[in-house]
Parts: structure tokens; sequence; C-alpha cells
């Protein structure tokens, strides 16, 4: 599981961090971390993956300290770890050189689902497309946590709702997926959990098959507690 223990990042200036959090997230579940801009959605999921260095706290994976699980966690994040210079196979080699786990054939079984060209370089492709390279890489690496920050920047409604049946159709009961969206509407029916934060604090942890006997929609939820309001 993932435990979050006091964990304190504050940052210079306007933006927002975490201030004194604590959360526990079982082996197996699907938790979305959701706010407004600025509500430390991704302060929480960087702290998790260790990409943080904490004012205050820790982070523990399975019992032991982030740095030492990092070949049982994928981070698929909006701003990309692929190499633009690269071709989409050329990636998928490099992953599989890389990480002990990747799976090149699933790698390119999902480029194919998401009709992207593995012979094109990186660089080339428009934002959703290398949205799309850097799901392809997240889901391939065997990991047990997969943390997503965003990954639907910049990909259409059919993007979306292919990368969301990929996700159920290839899930084991041994992951555990964190993701950061916007887009609750589209993720309320696959989460199993929600965790709202506003102004770095955690306002409400739920589990969405609560609220839907109380009637209540995550939308719902989302309003009362943060006044938040879709598009």
């Amino acid at each position: 599981m993932i435990e979050l223990k006091n964990v304190r990042r504050i940052y210079k200036g306007v933006e927002t961090g975490l201030y004194d959090e604590s959360a526990i997230i079982k082996k197996g579940e699907i938790v979305g971390i959701l706010g407004e801009n600025g509500s430390g959605k991704t302060t929480m999921l960087k702290a998790i993956m260790g990409l943080l260095e904490l004012d205050h706290g820790e982070v523990l994976i399975g019992g032991k300290k982030v740095e030492s699980q990092y070949e049982k966690m994928s981070f698929i994040t909006e701003e990309g770890s692929y190499f633009p210079h690269m071709t989409g196979y050329e990636y998928g080699k490099f992953l599989q050189d890389f990480f002990p786990k990747f799976d090149n054939n699933r790698f390119r079984e999902i480029f194919k689902l998401f009709h992207l060209d593995p012979y094109k370089k990186i660089k080339t492709f428009s934002t959703g497309q290398r949205a799309k390279v850097e799901i392809a890489a997240g889901f391939s690496k065997g990991a047990e946590y997969i943390i997503m920050d965003e990954p639907f920047m910049g990909s259409d409604m059919f993007t979306r709702r292919d990368f969301l049946k990929l996700m159920i159709s290839s899930l084991r009961s041994n992951e555990t997926i964190l993701i950061s969206t916007h887009l609750i509407d589209e993720i309320e029916n696959f989460i199993d959990r929600a965790i709202i934060l506003k102004f770095g604090k955690i306002k409400a942890d739920f589990y969405i098959d609560d609220i839907r006997h109380k009637g209540k929609t995550l939308e719902d939820m989302m309003i009362d507690i943060i006044g938040y309001k879709t598009i």
C-alpha cells in the first residue's frame, strides 16, 4: 500500500503545496486525486513518486522508502518522459533495455490501439499523440503502482475513451492506480475512491459506492466540497 505520513511541502510565492497531510491507499485501489488548479494534486503525486524533497513527513510504498521501490512504479505525466528524437519503436527498445519488466510487445500493441506510427520521430507528433506515447510507455513497464498526472491533456474524447478501455482491460489484481484529472465525469465509473484537495489540504476522502448509496455523483461532491463546476 501507499502511506503518506504528515507530508508537508511548501513552495515560496503563490503556488500551493501540501500541508501536513496523511493518507493510506490500499493495494489494488484505483483512486482519483481531484481538485482545482493549485490544489496540491501534482505535489501529492510527485511526493508519492519521490520526486520532491519534503519539508516534513514521509511516504512509504509497501512499508519501504520510495527510493527502494522505483522499479515497481510508473509515472505518467503531461510533461512527458520520452525522447523526442527517437521513433516509437526506438523508444520502446530503449525502455526494454532500461526497465527489466518492460513489455515491448504490449507497448507496440498500445501504439496500434492509439493509431500511432511507430516509425515516425516522437518530436513530429501532436500534443495529443505525445500524451498517447507517454501512456503506452507507462502501461508497459510492468509496474505495480501507476501514477498519472493529467494523462488526458491534449487528447480528444475518443482517445480518452480508448485509454479508459485500455486501463480496464489490462488491469491485474495487484495494480494500484492514482489518477489526477479535471475530467471527473469520465472517470467516475472507473475509480473506486476519490481524494479531494483544496489549498494543499485533503478536504474529502470517500469511496464512490458510498456516495452512490446516498444518491450523489462525483460532481455533486466536488460542488459541495470546493464549489467546483464543470464547463
